[in-house]
């Protein structure tokens, strides 16, 4: 008798789903064939309880090509025979993961397993005290949120051994394309006795009970921990080529400047990875997906990434079986897909107790599947870019790390959507010629740590045409976060550090100096005599003592009691800005955190002060350029065969704090794009709208007119 876990081990992979809406598709490996991604992750009772016949029908439906699904970890859903590997105690004699499986196999559908090794129970953690995380005071770790249930050690026996033999033995019994693993590491530092053996051993030193990043224990830390987690990795996919060398592991890892592992390793080691920001929280911007695609492909470049996103809400209580609005579950997923995600629905919980985003992903599904063949990019055609740098909020930041490096790089990436230029992120750990030469502009803002042979990159750059626009403490750190007495970039500033740094600048402004002929930052200011200044200041010296800057400072003064708020120094010659030319090149450097202060504040005097910066600096900083109202997050794409322009409209009183209730449509627009060189246009198409779009040509590329945009609209090139 044929059994349904025999049929999912016998058909291969790819057979049926080598041509997709008539395209074929023609890779060496399965990890770039699916473009839409289903997960259900079970919760425990669900095996016996849920419909498999309704979730098959449904991925069918919504041509979802690929799934990830619950095997095992903290709970196993296949009857596992790997000792202490909790059963869900209501499986049975059921194969909850495999029947699953083997019905997305039959659907021509790739499948990853997915494993959560974070947690276990009290009967492992008896016979087994060494697999648990300990506090450091020795104690073992419960659970933040399950208290019968243990925090384990991410980098101790209980992954390197047992969860080893897990993923082997799913590996083996169900021949899965991947393991994808979930909270595999990121629970907290653990004070176990093996961490403390094996860091003593690494570095002959205790482990760190401090998170200052000046402090050279907790430096060691931050190496010792993420070698020893990409030596799991590299054991993990070791292990599960072993079995099925098509098949890799999947971290679900990585992203920003905040990151743990260094993202340049992660994207080497990769095939395919997953970018789990799942939703809006808090004050998160709804750009803030699309921003998280762009970090991951600055290190992954074309290898495929999936972009994950919740139908519940994400706030920090975390409503797992709760449903956003309509509104807010499109904005999120089509401004992932705008920058290159290709969208993964996550549900948690088998049993949909309610059903009402199931419409919705269907129709973000189908648009998504309709138009894939020019979803498919090549290349990304902006010419801007900002660096983000993990090494800097690692050695740098450590405990402020938000606060003085994502913040200024929010503020930044605010100020670039708001001006509607499309743009994309670098690593600091790829600043070669080879990743950087493809844009006219570099944003650095405040990449304090940058070794020396960074700063030769830069201004390398510099000299062959690049430009660059810098704020507060950029390069005044080497690598690992040690203060240097000058900026490692001075030349290309201007500038010098004068050795000291004002925290506080409460009610400081800066002067437009309206007299200075051809100011460049002048633009959206014309009739202000003056604006904020930043709140922190780096103080600095001008090289050329002759140099006349377009902004200068007014010193703090009181804002309490308000009949001290005057200033007695209403005029001063300090520069608060230097902008010059240098090789070939643009520099403009800001000693103060206007760019974090920007995205505190969202001053319109702030958004034109660093819009102005970015074209003083690259006056061909976009290559479009859109008549007409709204808030537009923009990105220009190349496929093999068209050209895409994606406009996602996030106008919308809700923007800055979700969740959107109804899409507010903006238009009409007017969009001018440049072609790139022996590029001509023949059919325009608007496909959302789904109509021939109404275009001319302009020099250098093409006119076209769009009506109205909802949430998303594609202009389609060929």
């Amino acid at each position: 008798m044929i059994t349904r876990r025999d049929l999912m081990m016998s058909v291969a992979p790819s057979a049926a789903i080598a041509q997709r809406n008539g395209n074929p598709v023609t890779t060496t490996s399965w990890f770039d064939r699916p473009m839409r991604w289903a997960q259900v992750a079970f919760t425990e009772d669900d095996p016996g309880s849920y419909d498999l016949a309704m979730w098959l029908r449904y991925f069918k439906k919504i041509h979802a090509d690929a799934a990830c699904l619950s095997a095992g970890g903290c709970v196993a859903f296949y009857p596992t025979k790997v000792p202490f590997h909790y059963r869900s105690k209501y499986l049975g004699q059921r194969d909850c993961f495999g029947d699953f499986a083997a019905g997305c196999r039959d659907l021509g559908m790739n499948v990853i397993a997915r494993t959560d090794p974070h947690a276990c129970n009290e009967k492992a953690f008896r016979a087994h005290p060494e697999w648990v995380a300990r506090t450091a005071d020795g104690k073992p770790r419960r659970h933040w949120a399950a208290p019968d249930l243990y925090v384990t050690c991410a980098l101790g026996p209980y992954n390197f051994e047992f969860m080893t033999e897990v993923t082997r033995e799913i590996v083996t019994n169900y021949k899965v394309d991947g393991i994808f693993s979930n909270r595999w590491h990121g629970s907290g530092q653990c004070f176990c006795e093996s961490c403390k053996s094996k860091f003593r051993a690494f570095c002959g030193m205790e482990l760190p009970v401090t998170q200052d990043p000046g402090n050279a224990a907790r430096r060691k830390y931050i190496e010792w921990n993420q070698q020893r987690l990409f030596e799991l990795w590299t054991l993990w996919d070791k292990t599960i080529r072993a079995v099925n060398p098509e098949a890799t592991f999947i971290a679900n890892s990585g992203g920003g400047a905040l990151s743990e592992l260094d993202m340049k390793k992660v994207g080497e080691l990769s095939q395919t990875l997953f970018a789990d920001k799942q939703a809006r929280r808090g004050t998160m911007p709804p750009w803030a997906n699309g921003k998280n695609g762009k970090e991951y492909r600055a290190t992954m470049g074309r290898k495929p990434i999936g972009g994950i996103f919740s139908i519940g809400l994400e706030e920090p209580y975390r409503w797992k079986d709760s449903v956003q609005s309509s509104a807010e579950i499109r904005m999120w997923a089509h401004d992932g897909i705008a920058h290159g995600l290709r969208p993964w629905f996550t549900k948690f919980n088998a049993k949909p107790l309610d059903d009402r985003w199931m419409p919705v992903v269907a129709d973000i599904y189908e648009w998504h599947w309709k138009h894939e063949k020019f979803l498919r990019n090549e290349q990304n055609l902006a010419r801007v870019a900002i660096v983000y740098s993990q090494q800097t909020a690692h050695y740098y930041g450590g405990e402020k790390a938000r606060e003085r490096v994502e913040d200024p790089q929010l503020g930044f990436y605010q100020a670039l959507v708001e001006s509607r230029i499309p743009f994309e992120m670098v690593h600091d750990g790829l600043l070669d010629a080879a990743h950087v030469d493809r844009f006219a502009l570099l944003i650095l803002p405040n990449i304090a740590a940058l070794s020396d042979a960074q700063c030769r990159q830069i201004e390398a750059y510099v000299s062959r045409g690049g430009s660059i626009v810098a704020t507060q403490e950029t390069s005044l750190c080497d690598e690992w976060g040690k203060r240097r007495e000058n900026f490692g970039l001075s030349k290309l500033f201007g500038c010098s550090f004068a050795g000291k740094i004002d925290e506080r600048m409460q009610n400081s402004y800066l002067t437009v100096e309206h007299s200075l002929e051809g100011n460049p930052l002048r633009s959206g200011l014309e009739s202000t005599p003056r604006i904020i200044n930043g709140v922190r200041q780096v103080q600095v010296g001008a090289n050329d003592p002759a140099y006349r800057a377009p902004l200068t400072l007014i010193p703090s003064y009181p804002d309490l009691p308000m009949e001290r708020v005057f200033t007695t120094v209403p005029r001063t010659q300090i520069p608060a800005v230097y902008l010059r030319s240098h090789g070939k090149g643009r520099v403009v450097y800001f000693p103060a955190d206007i760019d974090r202060t920007f995205w505190e504040v969202l001053s319109p005097d702030h958004l034109s002060v660093l819009r102005n910066a970015i074209l003083w600096a690259a006056p061909k900083a976009s290559p479009i350029r859109v008549k007409g109202t709204g808030v537009l997050d923009i990105a220009y794409w190349q496929q093999k065969e068209s050209l895409t322009l994606h406009l996602v409209n996030l106008t919308n009183p809700m923007m800055m704090k979700g969740p959107i209730r109804e899409v507010f449509p903006t238009g009409a627009l007017v969009v001018e794009m440049e072609l790139p060189t022996g590029i001509v246009a023949k059919e325009v198409r608007l496909l959302t709208a789904g109509t021939t779009a109404v275009w001319s040509t302009i020099p250098g590329g093409i006119q076209v007119e769009v009506p109205r945009v909802e949430v998303h609209e594609l202009i389609a090139i060929t």
